[in-house]
């Protein structure tokens, strides 16, 4: 009887590493997957996949998002307005005298 071949588990790193030398390598895939122990085809897949995600890295917009600092101010003031209002009910429900 043949024993069962135990299917490769391949690290992130290494498959990015192997289709990163499959772009802007000069060697042809075969050679790639020779050098690797990989088949030509699986070379091939994970080429096309960084190929497919590469356009992701540049659909964002760039940098941190811009901080409203003229609308801070008005939240903060807005907020302690709020809790002066919620203080003051909650003195008069209390029977405290407000001062």
């Amino acid at each position: 009887m043949s024993e069962k071949k135990k299917r490769a588990s391949h690290s992130p790193e290494f498959k990015a590493k192997v289709g990163l030398e499959a772009i802007r390598s000069d060697k042809t895939v075969n050679e790639i997957g020779l050098s690797y122990g990989i088949h030509p085809s699986q070379v091939n897949l994970w080429k096309k996949a960084i190929q497919d995600q590469c356009k992701s890295l540049f659909e964002g917009k760039r940098g941190p998002t811009p901080f409203a600092e003229h609308r801070e101010p008005e939240r903060l003031y807005s907020e302690i307005g709020k809790l002066k209002m919620e203080l003051d009910w909650l003195k008069k429900k209390s029977g405290i005298n407000p001062p």
